[in-house]
């Protein structure tokens, strides 16, 4: 790895971190499989946060 790459891990890892731990909560808050969501957090940025609140979210507020 160059050396760019390893300054930019920790960042990396504090934004999968915050993301992670913003669905989990959310997630239990509002009565959804918050283990699920949090550990998707873990693996990818943004794309299950932005999953997460198009679709789950709205579909939960409509029943």
């Amino acid at each position: 790895m160059t050396r760019t790459e390893l300054m930019t891990l920790p960042f990396v890892a504090l934004i999968l971190l915050a993301q992670s731990v913003f669905l989990f909560i959310n997630a239990k808050k509002h009565g959804h499989n918050y283990w699920l969501w949090g550990i998707l957090g873990l693996v990818q940025a943004p794309v299950p946060t932005i999953i997460y609140m198009l679709f789950v979210r709205k579909i939960m507020k409509k029943k």
